[in-house]
């Protein structure tokens, strides 16, 4: 399984940006895909998940601001952010928790977030 993101870039304060994760390759059963972001200098943190089934879970920070999406028959998964912050600078990844594939987890190359103030 592989996962390819895209959309991250430079936005100003209050702009909006939307990334997009395809996964490509053998995905059995149910499973869970996400953002996380990691700041420099700090641990990758969860931003947002969302189950096959459409259950989401989204970090504090980003509560009403951001959105995950998914499209299941197409394994993508979206982050729609809004009123975006310096603060969210970070490189972005998605992740795909996949309990029946040969492996649990599988992360995607991060793509960049950048909010200038």
């Amino acid at each position: 399984v592989q996962l390819q993101a895209s959309g991250g870039g430079l936005v100003q304060a209050g702009g909006s940006l939307r990334l997009s994760c395809a996964a490509s390759g053998t995905i059995v059963g149910g499973n869970v895909m996400g953002w996380y972001r990691q700041a420099p200098g700090n641990h990758r943190v969860l931003v947002a998940d969302i189950t096959r089934g459409g259950s989401t879970n989204y970090a504090d920070s980003v509560k009403g601001r951001f959105t995950v999406s998914r499209d299941s028959a197409r394994n993508t998964v979206y982050l729609q952010m809004n009123s975006l912050k310096p603060e969210d600078t970070a490189v972005y990844y998605c992740k795909l928790t996949c309990p029946l594939c040969k492996a649990i987890d599988y992360w995607g190359k991060g793509t960049l977030v950048t909010v200038s103030s």
